[in-house]
């Protein structure tokens, strides 16, 4: 018969074990993942430099690159619906300006609340490039993408902290790429 404390030192062991088994397949999907599929490049040029891609009223560079890593990653999961096997989209994002603001006149318990009124729309900048599977340029172009009823919508999303820009993102590859291919 065990005792408590051996009893305690297996569960911790077996709930070590699993926790490494589930890092090594999450490793493994991720690096599979990547490897498979690398249709989509988003670069984000001079990041330090955007509008507003913050959390907080104090600008962090932590946090910048923490919701530029999501908006990346969004971009090039979903453009995998728009831009067939083979061929290649660059995107350069040149300005990010998150939906809302941060309004800190309204005392020191809301410094770091974002305030999202239909004033504050999200905006992005950014240029694009998409290559056939020779190379050759298929479609380029700028694009200030911008939603001034962003407010008006109906969304699912409502405790993504960045489903108004994931939203805009979306109408845009809709609108640039109409064609779905799978693949």
């Amino acid at each position: 018969m065990l005792r408590p404390i051996d009893t305690m030192k297996t569960i911790r062991l077996f709930l070590t074990a699993l926790a490494g088994l589930a890092a090594a397949h999450a490793g493994f999907a991720a690096g599979s993942a990547a490897s498979s599929d690398d249709r989509t490049e988003v670069i984000f040029s001079h990041p330090e430099k955007f509008a507003d891609v913050r959390n907080t009223y104090a600008e962090n560079d932590r946090d910048r690159d923490a919701i530029l890593g999501q908006l990346k990653d969004y971009l090039v999961q979903r453009s995998k619906d728009y831009i067939p096997a083979g061929q290649k989209l660059v995107i350069t994002v040149t300005d990010v300006d998150m939906a809302g603001d941060f309004e800190p006149w309204r005392g020191p318990q809301m410094t770091d609340v974002r305030i999202v009124k239909d004033i504050y729309p999200p905006k992005v900048d950014l240029e694009f490039r998409l290559t056939g599977a020779d190379g050759k340029v298929v479609k380029e172009g700028k694009r200030q993408l911008r939603d001034l009823a962003f407010m008006m919508k109906a969304n699912t999303a409502a405790n993504d902290n960045l489903r108004f820009e994931k939203a805009l993102l979306d109408d845009w590859l809709r609108a640039d790429f109409p064609r779905a291919k799978s693949g």
